[in-house]
């Protein structure tokens, strides 16, 4: 007896746990109902998401945000939001944030995030004369050395985290920070792997050191609600069949190849 009532409770436990997941309200119905996906992005980092003169954003991320709100028969409303307040801007005016936004948990404890949709840790890069003097951070903290970083994002926690003797420089314009390299007002700056790659084809004179070995692993995806599991299975999916069906691998070719 006590064990078919014990049964029955948990029987009684399960089902009103689904019931309670299935009306809980997700922000995928929400979109879908709306006919629009609001999304951050703080649109200074190529080649993921760039504001440009005319109110528009262009991108990586915002070509495939764009094509995954299509998929939800929605239409992508784009946030400015600067990284010293991205999850603040997030977390009050948007269902997504995309933009070249590094997975960490700090991050993670105010938002899921999507499966990593690219692998891509942390590079130097500098003027293509002084290569050979930055192949380490070692190499990099040393008191004559000046770093150049954008300001409240991960480019800048890892330079404190790991700079302790090098003089750094926080730049807020994230756009023509690679400028003040080859102007000489700064040495060498830390940003994505892929980034870096970019960066040296735009600007001829400045060279990504080792981004085939970064000097720390790190992975990209998408800010979601916390929480919120169907919004979060839905977006995996699509992200999932993206690069099955070879429309992400297109797109990263039109960005970054």
């Amino acid at each position: 007896m006590f064990d078919r009532l014990c049964l029955a409770a948990l029987l009684l436990c399960t089902a009103t746990l689904a019931t309670a997941q299935d009306t809980t309200p997700s922000r995928l119905d929400a979109v879908q109902k709306s006919g629009k996906l609001r999304v951050c992005s703080p649109g200074d980092y190529k080649p993921f998401s760039l504001l440009k003169p005319d109110g528009a954003f262009e991108g990586l991320d915002v070509d495939l945000v764009q094509s995954a709100a299509k998929a939800l028969g929605a239409q992508a409303e784009f946030v400015k939001a600067p990284w010293p307040t991205l999850m603040k801007d997030f977390l009050e005016r948007c269902d997504v944030a995309v933009g070249g936004i590094s997975v960490t948990l700090d991050r993670q404890k105010t938002a899921f995030f999507t499966t990593a949709y690219m692998v891509n840790g942390k590079a130097p890069i500098t003027k293509c004369e002084n290569v050979g003097k930055f192949q380490s951070v070692a190499d990099i903290d040393k008191p004559e050395v000046t770093v150049i970083e954008n300001p409240g994002g991960s480019n800048e926690r890892f330079a404190r985290a790991n700079f302790k003797q090098a003089r750094i420089v926080i730049f807020n314009d994230n756009v023509t920070i690679f400028d003040e390299i080859l102007a000489g007002r700064a040495d060498v700056m830390i940003s994505e792997s892929v980034e870096t790659l970019v960066q040296q084809k735009l600007r001829p004179g400045l060279c990504a050191v080792n981004p085939d070995k970064p000097l720390q692993y790190g992975e990209m995806a998408w800010l979601l609600p916390r929480g919120d599991a169907s919004f979060k299975a839905w977006m995996d999916q699509w992200l999932h069949l993206a690069k099955a069906s070879g429309e992400y691998d297109k797109t990263v070719a039109r960005w970054v190849k």
